[in-house]
């Protein structure tokens, strides 16, 4: 099977799919249901045998990537904390009127974030280190804290200065969520994995049948899965260099020294335990590891429900345009579009 036909294939299922969806998210919540009370469902598994890790999944959650100065030391909330952070995270989205001389931004309707923490109350996803923090280089967390520094910003000289996300390319590895548009759907066969994600439409084939990796770089690597036991292991390479460009969070840029890891492990009817590893010895002191579950169950992360739909990112980016027009306008005005700390 080419690649092509793939891709056909998935373009395909994605178009009849979508108003199935539905029946089959209910239709996995209630096969949960059967059998006795309080006993876990059997995971899934495809007509041939493997984990079916099929599905519109979510895996948006309150719980932070790197564990706060707050928690130092604290691998777990207390259920009081938890429920606290919570009951915070449900009172927060009220609109507030934009500063003086700035034109706001998204509503909170444009909005989507998970609003519960992980089931296991961790303080943070990343698991190792076991101080729940990014392992960073000098270099790298320089280079992180200058990304953040110039959000919203500038300079504005040209549609290079916005990050990758704001031109609509890609935001890129791992599964990952932001504000809104956090859904991946799952398209399996013998052969292949493909991921898509809601957010800029991005697709990602993962040859299953042992070919070594490819030899073209490519923003979001050259992936490639096997099978150990029941956990699938997708080990990617082969990133192009864009590390010369803006990223929203610096850590997921692609670069040529990072290896990513990612292990999906199908644990019941609406949960993927999923891990990734990153190692990139440009960015980070030593590889690692962050975990959370994805689930098809997104009432239960306080998201919307439903399938994914079109982001037309680019038809409708406006804002690149008028963040440029803005600077001129500034620049004309005696302003700048240069921070003083650039």
């Amino acid at each position: 099977m080419s690649i092509r036909t793939v891709v056909i294939a998935v373009v395909v299922l994605a178009a009849s799919s979508a108003a199935a969806q539905q029946q089959t998210v209910g239709a996995a919540r209630a096969s949960a249901n059967v059998g006795k009370a309080g006993a876990p469902s059997a995971p899934p598994r495809t007509p041939w045998g493997d984990p079916d890790l099929q599905g519109v999944w979510t895996g948006s959650t309150l719980t932070p990537l790197e564990r706060p100065n707050e928690f130092a030391g604290k691998e777990f909330l207390t259920e009081a904390e938890a429920a606290a952070l919570e009951r915070r995270a449900a009172d927060r989205p009220v609109d507030v009127p934009p500063r003086p001389g700035d034109p706001g931004t998204y509503n909170q309707v444009w909005f989507d974030p998970g609003m519960k923490v992980v089931p296991t109350r961790r303080t943070s996803l990343v698991i190792d280190p076991p101080d729940g923090r990014i392992p960073f280089t000098p270099a790298g967390r320089q280079h992180t804290a200058a990304s953040s520094a110039r959000y919203g910003v500038g300079p504005y000289e040209s549609h290079v200065d916005l990050d990758t996300g704001e031109r609509c390319l890609t935001d890129g590895v791992p599964i990952w969520y932001s504000g809104y548009n956090n859904n991946y759907q799952i398209v399996q066969t013998r052969e292949y994995l493909v991921i898509v994600h809601e957010l800029y439409r991005q697709l990602r084939i993962i040859p299953l049948d042992g070919r070594p990796s490819g030899t073209l770089p490519q923003w979001l690597g050259n992936g490639r899965g096997r099978w150990e036991g029941a956990t699938l292991v997708v080990t990617s390479t082969g990133f192009a260099d864009k590390s010369r460009y803006w990223w929203a969070t610096a850590w997921r840029a692609a670069r040529p020294t990072l290896r990513l890891v990612e292990r999906f492990t199908r644990v019941d009817a609406e949960t993927i335990d999923y891990q990734f590893t990153m190692e990139d010895p440009t960015m980070f002191t030593r590889p690692w590891t962050a975990a959370f579950p994805l689930t098809t169950n997104q009432a239960a992360r306080g998201v919307t429900e439903g399938p994914l739909y079109e982001y037309a990112c680019h038809e409708g980016n406006y804002a690149m345009a008028n963040i440029l027009r803005g600077a001129r306008m500034q620049e004309r005005t005696g302003g700048t579009s240069r921070p003083d700390s650039r």
